[in-house]
């Protein structure tokens, strides 16, 4: 398939904004397969007026990707885009099954500063979770030690602070990835490596393996100061299998801005398991990021291509899902019908502020479905 490129010069620093033809945004979100244009006109008239605006040139919801460096992820990663046909045939991609519909997350590490703020936190994760991915349920594992893992880890040079090995973790989580998981993914506060020459990383996923390992870590405000109580002394050694460096080590507040970046990722990363590739397409919560800037930049929710996507893999309904995402913002983190916010602090309107704008554009998508 072509795509039309166009980028136009915003700023003085050179941004640019990436303006897909309409024609390609209607291939990419609707195919020309006549097999999957039928599929498409399943659709309810509301999902398909929502989804048709991916290539309304004046559209409010859904806008254009813009790049503002040659740092940010698209002119530093190029790869393909994936369409709506190629998420479909991909022979690899999982689909939750009835024997397997479970998203498992093993918190590693220290969590807050206080066993009452993990778990609050790791409840709003788990019932965001469950509206962004509507249908599945999401069950938080007993936290665990980085010792218990036997991963490798290490002081960064430039930043020095405490990193633990990614694919480590990921062969840890394998072992431990029970049998009725769609998958498993590890959530840590600690800063995460892949290998030897990389600075860091903010998260791995593998799509036929079914598990994650993400880090939280850089999305502390005060990770790149100077200020940053994660730091050891320049010089520090650390003896290989000594794990009592991690004891005591600083994990970051929970504010609601540190909440609104964690959702980001996770949901990123989980979509990647189910078979999304980055977006190229528009703003969109799969778009790739190289660094916290360009993360802040993108939005939480899903473009109508990659909607679409995830409605093929789950089968949801589109306003319901919406409006169980309204619901965890309304409820202050708390999900539908959701037995574990019974407990005072995890109902926490401050928790959620961060999601404010999210909300108002949340209203308007229900509005366009409803009419």
């Amino acid at each position: 398939m072509e795509v039309t490129l166009r980028r136009e010069q915003e700023t003085k620093e050179e941004m640019q904004v990436i303006r897909h033809s309409e024609q390609a945004l209607k291939t990419a979100l609707i195919s020309k397969n006549g097999q999957l244009i039928k599929l498409y006109e399943k659709l309810s008239q509301g999902e398909r007026r929502l989804l048709n605006e991916a290539f309304r040139p004046d559209s409010v919801l859904f806008q254009p990707i813009s790049v503002h460096s040659e740092s940010d992820w698209i002119p530093s990663h190029p790869e393909p885009t994936q369409d709506f046909e190629q998420f479909y045939q991909n022979p690899y991609r999982s689909t939750p099954s009835a024997k397997r519909s479970i998203i498992y997350v093993q918190p590693i590490g220290s969590f807050g500063d206080s066993r009452v703020t993990a778990e609050d936190y790791l409840h709003w994760l788990k019932s965001y979770c469950e509206a962004f991915y509507y249908g599945l349920a999401v069950k938080i594992l007993q936290p665990i030690p980085v010792s218990s893992t036997s991963c490798a880890f290490r002081v960064n040079e430039h930043t020095h602070n405490l990193q633990i090995h990614a694919e480590d973790l990921l062969k840890f989580l394998k072992q431990m990835k029970p049998k009725d998981a769609f998958c498993i993914v590890g959530l840590t506060m600690i800063d995460l490596y892949p290998k030897e020459s990389w600075n860091f990383v903010f998260g791995q996923a593998s799509l036929t393996e079914g598990m994650g390992i993400f880090s939280f870590a850089r999305y502390d405000s005060d990770f790149y100061s100077r200020n940053y109580k994660g730091r050891l002394k320049p010089g520090k050694k650390l003896t290989a299998g000594d794990y009592s460096v991690f004891d005591g080590y600083y994990t970051p507040p929970v504010t609601s801005t540190l909440l609104l970046r964690s959702c980001k990722t996770l949901t990123h990363e989980l979509g990647h398991i189910f078979g999304l590739r980055h977006c190229q397409w528009l703003q969109c919560v799969m778009q790739g990021s190289n660094h916290l800037e360009e993360s802040d930049r993108r939005p939480p929710e899903l473009c109508p291509i990659c909607l679409r996507k995830l409605h093929c893999a789950l089968g949801f309904n589109i306003a319901e899902r919406y409006k169980a995402l309204l619901h965890w913002i309304d409820g202050g983190g708390c999900g539908v019908e959701d037995p574990g916010c019974s407990h005072k602090t995890r109902h926490s309107p401050k928790a959620v502020e961060d999601f404010k704008e999210h909300r108002g554009w949340i209203l308007k998508c229900l509005d366009l479905l409803q009419q």
